[in-house]
């Protein structure tokens, strides 16, 4: 089994130290070990963005079966990959793999030879994530003119397969700063909902996935974002994008 190590750095280069596994940092966060390179941030930003563009919206334009829940052979995605793009000749699965290990938002899963992406889909699938152990309290980040509408009539998926919701006002906060200006958020009785027979399924950090929300269980939140928080997040996100 790997073992993950974790960081706070912003840095997207990969190692892997040959006692603690993938890390991404210059020196294992475990040990300090120096390890062995395994992609540069390049290389691991171009890689991430090709690989949940393929596993959650087009498997077909790489000719990749996909079953019902979303998996794809690694070995596969790996060979299509080298194949298709130039950039990707040195591309192999301990690649795709130490993507998968360091990846500190859980965006992708692997099972022996196959991956899969946890959330984001538009493609149509039927995710089979834990249903167990879900937050009492979910929320949901929206925009000043939709809140209204999502309040008044529910909440279904538009671009994706499910409805995402956040496990913390925090994380809600900081998802919905990256696509408004003025975000407003709003939050589910998960609890009610799921003793109604609602299925919700936790996808990743502070990821939690629906079918629909229906009205009776959403209200807006008592606290609303500031203008001065969403200034900060919104500047840390177009720092990191220069770096």
């Amino acid at each position: 089994m790997t073992i993950v190590c974790k960081s706070g750095s912003v840095k997207t280069m990969i190692r892997e130290c040959e006692e603690h596994g993938y890390y991404r940092d210059e020196d294992c966060p475990k040990c300090g070990e120096r390890g062995k390179f395994i992609m540069s941030e390049e290389e691991c930003v171009n890689l991430g963005k090709t690989t949940a563009g393929v596993l959650r919206h087009f498997p077909d334009k790489y000719s990749l079966e996909m079953d019902d829940n979303g998996w794809i052979s690694l070995e596969h995605f790996v060979k299509v990959l080298r194949n298709r793009q130039k950039r990707f000749h040195w591309l192999r699965k301990y690649h795709v793999k130490a993507l998968v290990a360091t990846d500190e938002k859980n965006r992708y899963q692997r099972e022996d030879d196959y991956i899969r992406a946890t959330y984001g889909h538009s493609v149509d699938i039927e995710l089979d994530h834990p249903s167990d152990d879900i937050p009492e309290v979910l929320y949901v980040p929206t925009t000043e003119k939709e809140s209204d509408l999502l309040l008044e009539g529910g909440i279904n998926p538009s671009d994706r397969t499910y409805v995402h919701l956040s496990g913390t006002y925090d994380s809600a906060l900081e998802a919905g700063a990256v696509r408004s200006e003025e975000p407003v958020i709003l939050k589910m009785d998960a609890e009610s909902a799921m003793e109604d027979d609602h299925e919700i399924m936790e996808a990743g950090k502070d990821v939690y996935l629906a079918e629909e929300i229906e009205p009776e269980y959403i209200e807006l939140n008592d606290e609303q974002p500031s203008d001065e928080e969403v200034e900060e997040i919104r500047e840390e996100e177009k720092e990191e994008e220069e770096e």
